[in-house]
């Protein structure tokens, strides 16, 4: 295939899901219009009123995200995986809480990493890491939640990479995972692996160059457009969930007064969690109603790293001993996470 034709595919697939993310807003407010039409006004008002109340966090996320493209900033990335193990594995997990991936855009680098022959327990740390925070989801997190919870979940993301690689290295040590990669997978995966390359320039002043102003406006683009749609849906499901769920249904299933409920927000949240940045106002609200912030953190760790559409993909690329290996690590990565956080917020 043609790079012309790989690109127009590519472009493709990228219009078709903006445009189904965007249908599937227009039928929810086509359908209320004509059946709750209150509700419909009521849900427009509160998305309005949300996305205006998150523009200032946006244009810092979003201009955060163009410069480090522009610049070549992201390439530095590439540097995690150079070095002693220990120092690996640790570098990895700092730079995936800093990678701009989620946890479906991360699988072809996973799969370019692995091809090369990096060491698995630094990719596992990398792994696990970058779906769950970057400055991009830092800003917006701090910003629909609390400083508090961004700060967490970073310290989370970074150490949740860290037990990964670490716990996975000792694995190695006794002959798992000698082949991760299934037979059929090759180099980048054929879907846009991110470009990253540890000897390429950065360039700071990156307004200096037209080609890297042109990546900054195209980037700043395609992030505002990503962001608008994710975030309008997350906003239109919240202002449903708070008009048909009672406070007293959510108390009851992941409130603090149920033992379960931090295991419970981990088991939802992977069929449940749409995308990082959609969960944030979903999780933001169901802690109004009375969801436990421990629950709430379960639900965004886990989900963030085993989406059921990264599982798939995950288990296309890799070997079932080290698929199986992942998910327990992101469970029990949530779980530990939703402790620790419920019990530094009381």
């Amino acid at each position: 295939m043609s790079d012309i034709a790989i690109h127009l595919k590519n472009a493709a697939g990228f219009g078709r899901k903006i445009e189904k993310a965007w249908l599937v807003v227009v039928a929810i407010f086509i359908g209320l219009a004509i059946f709750v039409p209150l509700q419909a006004e009521a849900s427009f008002a509160f998305v309005a009123e949300a996305l205006t109340g998150m523009a200032p966090f946006l244009a810092l996320a979003i201009g955060v995200a163009a410069f480090a493209r522009a610049s070549g900033a992201d390439n530095l990335i590439a540097k995690a995986f150079q070095g002693r193990m220990s120092i690996m594995i640790v570098f990895a997990a700092l730079f995936g809480g800093m990678s701009p991936f989620c946890s479906c855009g991360v699988i072809p680098l996973i799969a370019a990493l692995l091809a090369m022959g990096v060491p698995v327990p630094a990719v596992m740390a990398f792994w696990l890491a970058s779906p769950l925070m970057d400055p991009t989801m830092f800003v917006l997190t701090a910003g629909t939640l609390s400083l508090d919870f961004a700060i967490a979940k970073t310290l989370a993301a970074v150490g949740i990479g860290m037990m990964g690689g670490f716990a996975t290295a000792i694995l190695m040590a006794r002959g798992a995972f000698s082949s991760p990669l299934r037979e059929d997978v090759s180099g980048c995966g054929g879907c846009g692996t991110p470009s990253i390359d540890p000897q390429a320039k950065v360039v700071w002043k990156f307004w200096e160059e037209e080609d890297r102003r042109q990546k900054f406006y195209k980037e700043s683009g395609s992030t505002t457009l990503f962001l608008l749609k994710w975030l309008t849906l997350a906003f239109l499901l919240e202002s449903l969930m708070i008009a048909h769920i009672s406070a007293d249904q959510i108390a009851t299933v992941l409130g603090q007064g149920n033992a379960w409920a931090i295991p419970l927000a981990t088991i939802v949240g992977v069929p449940a969690y749409l995308n990082g940045y959609a969960a944030l106002p979903l999780v933001a609200g169901l802690i109004e109603l009375g969801t436990a912030p421990g629950a709430g953190m379960a639900f965004l760790i886990a989900g963030g790293v085993t989406s059921i559409p990264a599982a798939i993909a995950v288990y296309a690329l890799v070997r079932k001993p080290l698929f199986v290996w992942y998910i327990i690590l992101s469970l029990s990565g949530g779980i530990l996470a939703g402790v620790l956080f419920q019990l530094y917020a009381g």
